[in-house]
């Protein structure tokens, strides 16, 4: 009756509604309307705009993991003052976002713009300075990353495996230019321009043509579509001269004594109309052209299958095999049958006995758990459409956030553990959880940070960010920490199902395949094999800076993760306790946490088979980012697959007939 009441009341208010509810934009979604600029600025509509900004963000490399300012290669000057606001995401990640010089006005274009001129001369020492930064970049293949409208400014080219496809790769980025080594070799950037010839030369792309798409929104506005450049290297020779005869634009590798160069930044504007392609779709050229995207869809799902499959025919073993075990058990009436027990049930008093450094596991365990839901809860945002490349910095401010406001489930979790091993060192136990993972992981990042500033980096993180993190840490996560932990202690330890002998029951001697560390070493194996796919394209949006947007993918990845680091922590644990070895509370942790150490040795793998990095500091950053990333997995899946192992063992003994 209840029912039948509610719901149709319930979707009479929602019918009465919609037609009043407005609708809404995801953040960085929402769309700017463009017009002609009138003679009279002042008659401009005002709910639309003329003038179109143009913003330089960090150049990077794929040879190189430190990342620089715009101004840090001597380009053409702007105002500072006018720099967008970064959010937090945005500044841990190191994206600096600067007003350019180049001035755009909608449906106004423009042939061969001179923004600026840099003069060089081998007498100045700090002309000679820039300039050899700027031929370091060229040589280390630095890349542009400008933004239109929200959008990032791309750079499409044809790709030979694909050139008889008519298709085009559309790169978020573009060179700064291109270096031919002493024997003649160009690197990739130089093959776009057969002229581009001289040995050991740094040809400057000083020139770009750009090319803005836009539709009609309505009668009077617009809408952009998409910022496409084509960058080009040439000597200008006289201003507003920027035709294709020109000599490209070289500085040689050595300079004579009194020699000059002279280096003339121009742009040129097009515009061009659009009807075929909507608004909400102007993304989808740049992500349907990466790599990734056109290969291994099939992989990744008969990944997941296999995954899938194997998980299955382990439930399948545990199910039948624990059903026979439990009937045999309880069928056991006499003394004699008793007398007789064997396998699992022979440890019931000992199984629950409270493991060395019970407080380290703890700890451990409750920050496993805050990183556990930091994860989900992130992921689940990413799916919604919250965490798009557009909105630049969500993802990383949205995971900070996260993990500051998760203290209270951490210092809760710690502490009805430590509390159920008899500990009572409930301070230690609750300041540990506060600072030794994230004191581990700050420290770390503290160091990295401090090769940064010494290399002059964008990355390097500001001293009022820094500030600014450790106030979120030590007044906000600190206290819900010691929340959390209060109310934990306040609750009764955790009750088992079987009383714990006082005397340790002696293990006998193990076989191989039973003794501790083998086991550990077998169970990372089947997690980590239903996630090295997704792991490669990951590293990629990292370390090779492309966008990465295939959250559902990686949210359902995540939960056959969680289902195959439990189901492999389980089967161990049950043939652990067969073989009469009750001591499985760090090994439940270590044998799905172990995956981590496959994910470390992938990295390695990583660095030294796809990547070019150079350079002793950027393999230093290399590792260290890698380290954390590493530590954090280990937790993630150390504490899945123990409370996994909680679970089953405190299920089956609580079953069985036990006097």
């Amino acid at each position: 009756m209840f029912l039948k009441t509610v719901v149709p009341i319930f979707l009479a208010f929602v019918a009465f509604e919609v037609p009043f509810c407005c609708g809404f934009y995801l953040p960085g979604l929402a769309p700017v309307s463009y017009c002609q600029p009138a003679g009279d600025e002042a008659k401009t509509p005002e709910t639309c705009k003329s003038k179109i900004d143009v913003f330089v963000n960090r150049l990077d490399s794929v040879e190189s993991v430190i990342p620089y300012e715009y101004d840090k290669f001597d380009f053409c000057g702007f105002d500072k003052t006018q720099s967008p606001t970064e959010n937090l995401g945005q500044v841990v990640f190191g994206e600096r976002i600067r007003p350019s010089p180049y001035i755009i006005s909608f449906l106004e274009e423009s042939k061969c713009i001179e923004v600026c001129e840099k003069k060089y001369e081998s007498g100045n020492k700090e002309s000679m300075k820039n300039l050899k930064f700027l031929t370091d970049g060229i040589k280390q293949n630095y890349q542009h990353h400008w933004i239109i409208d929200n959008m990032p400014v791309t750079w499409c080219y044809d790709v030979e495996a694909q050139q008889s496809q008519n298709t085009k790769y559309c790169s978020p980025g573009f060179p700064i230019g291109c270096y031919v080594d002493g024997t003649g070799k160009p690197k990739d950037a130089c093959v776009i321009n057969p002229a581009f010839s001289e040995r050991d030369s740094h040809y400057v792309f000083n020139h770009v043509d750009i090319t803005i798409a836009y539709n009609n929104a309505d009668e009077t506005t617009s809408r952009l579509l998409s910022a496409k450049i084509e960058p080009r290297s040439m000597k200008h020779e006289k201003p507003g001269d920027c035709n294709d005869n020109l000599k490209p634009m070289a500085i040689p590798g050595k300079m004579g004594k009194d020699e000059k160069i002279s280096i003339t930044y121009s742009y040129s504007i097009t515009f061009k109309l659009n009807t075929e392609i909507k608004w909400a779709s102007r993304w989808d050229y740049i992500l349907d052209s990466m790599p990734h995207t056109n290969i291994q869809w099939f992989s990744i799902m008969n990944s997941l299958v296999i995954v899938l499959f194997l998980s299955g025919m382990v439930a399948m073993i545990m199910l039948r095999t624990l059903h026979k075990d439990i009937a045999r058990y309880n069928q056991m009436d006499s003394a004699e049958d008793a007398q007789e027990e064997f396998g699992w049930k022979l440890v019931h008093g000992d199984v629950f006995r409270s493991p060395r450094r019970g407080m380290l596991l703890s700890v451990l365990l409750g920050t496993g758990s805050q990183i556990f839901f930091m994860t989900f809860i992130t992921l689940v945002f990413a799916c919604l459409g919250f965490l798009s490349p557009a909105n630049r910095g969500a993802l990383m401010t949205c995971v900070l956030v996260l993990f500051v406001c998760l203290g209270t489930p951490a210092g809760y979790i710690a502490a009805r553990i430590y509390k159920t091993f008899g500990g009572e060192r409930w301070k230690t136990n609750v300041l540990m959880t506060c600072f030794f993972i994230p004191g581990i992981v700050f420290v770390d990042f503290f160091i990295l940070n401090l090769v940064l500033w010494g290399e002059g980096s964008s990355a390097a993180i500001p001293f009022s960010t820094l500030v600014a993190l450790l106030a979120l840490w030590f007044g906000v996560s600190t206290p819900l920490t010691f929340l959390g932990a209060y109310l934990g202690f306040k609750k009764r330890p955790i009750e088992f199902p079987v009383r714990t002998n006082q005397i340790p029951r002696q293990i006998p001697d193990q076989s191989f395949y039973t003794k501790p560390l083998p086991g550990i070493v077998m169970g990372g194996v089947l997690p980590f094999g239903c996630i090295f796919i997704q792991l490669f394209f990951i590293l990629n949006s990292i370390w090779s800076h492309q966008m990465y947007y295939m959250f559902g993918f990686l949210f359902l990845v995540m939960v056959i993760l969680i289902i195959t680091c439990s189901e492999a922590t389980v089967l161990l644990c049950y043939f652990h306790l067969c073989a009469e070895d009750y001591h499985w509370w760090w090994r439940s942790f270590l044998t799905s946490g172990f995956t981590a150490f496959y994910l470390f040795i992938y990295c390695i793998h990583y660095f030294v088979s796809k990547l070019t990095i150079e350079g002793m500091a950027s393999t230093f950053l290399y590792f260290g980012y890698t380290l954390i990333m590493v530590t954090l997995f280990f937790l993630f899946c150390g504490t899945v697959g123990f409370f996994a192992c909680f679970w089953f063992v405190v299920k089956i003994y609580s079953v069985v007939k036990v006097d």
